[in-house]
């Protein structure tokens, strides 16, 4: 697991929410407006960045079931402005049927949108900056659920 550097700060918790059909893993990613990611929040100063990213998928996607057989391990991504990062976790879900909750006062529900993609398709969605994240799940993937989260 990285370490913190006394210098980051966590500005935005996420989690990359995989999905196993029949053949493969897929990612849900979300638009909002014209920008894809994954589930992201922006956590309180005092916060868990996990907890905050786990209560915005279960608010903003309706997805429950959320487990975490990766454990707590998460990467971040490169640090822009004043050390600012975005920490992302990997999670599991048995669900594949996604309801969009758009949050009010946030644009209309033509602003955001869903879609389970596989690896090849989220990088031609997802910003270059993500591109360390979805690597890193992708590592994770590879080498299976570790034995003791089996």
């Amino acid at each position: 697991m990285p370490t913190d550097s006394p210098l980051t700060q966590v500005v935005a918790a996420g989690l990359v929410v995989v999905h196993r059909d029949n053949r493969r893993f897929r990612f849900l990613t979300l638009r909002r407006f014209n920008s894809w990611d994954f589930v992201v929040a922006a956590p309180d100063e005092d916060a868990d960045p996990r907890r905050a990213a786990i209560d915005e998928a279960r608010e903003l996607t309706g997805i429950t079931d959320l487990t975490f057989p990766w454990g707590d391990d998460h990467r971040d991504t490169l640090p822009v402005e004043d050390n600012q990062v975005s920490r992302y976790y990997l999670a599991q879900t048995e669900t594949e049927d996604v309801v969009l909750q758009v949050h009010v006062g946030v644009g209309s529900e033509e602003d955001y949108e869903y879609r389970w993609v596989t690896a090849e398709e989220a990088e031609d969605i997802l910003p270059p900056r993500l591109a360390i994240v979805l690597e890193w799940v992708l590592n994770q993937l590879a080498a299976g659920i570790p034995a003791q989260n089996r």
